[in-house]
């Protein structure tokens, strides 16, 4: 079954494990000391990260590593956009309503 990307972001695990790779590669052991689940439930979620192709893998020796492909994230970023353009406009008005609540000085 072919998952997209907004179904492997929707878990608090797997973006953790996105948060934990984004600034480099980990082996799958390496990511599992930080949660409290067997390696093999560490597995599954890097399974949908990898059919999602938000992680890719590679082979260094005897050992695999999981490396984020951030490039993969930008349909993330374009569905969040709006929103964060609605929040920054609302924001900067709520600036503009304090200013002017501001007792002025004599």
């Amino acid at each position: 079954m072919r998952r997209d990307i907004f179904h492997a972001i929707s878990d608090p695990t797997r973006r953790a494990i996105i948060a934990l790779i984004a600034f480099g590669g980990m082996t799958p052991n390496a990511i599992a000391e930080h949660f409290d689940m067997s390696r093999q439930a560490v597995s599954k979620h890097l399974q949908v990260l990898n059919e999602c192709e938000l992680v890719k893998q590679e082979q260094a020796g005897r050992e695999i590593y999981y490396h984020l492909q951030p490039k993969k994230m930008k349909p993330i970023a374009d569905f969040l956009e709006p929103y964060r353009q609605m929040w920054e406009k609302k924001y900067n008005q709520l600036d503009t309503v304090l200013l002017n609540l501001k007792p002025k000085k004599k």
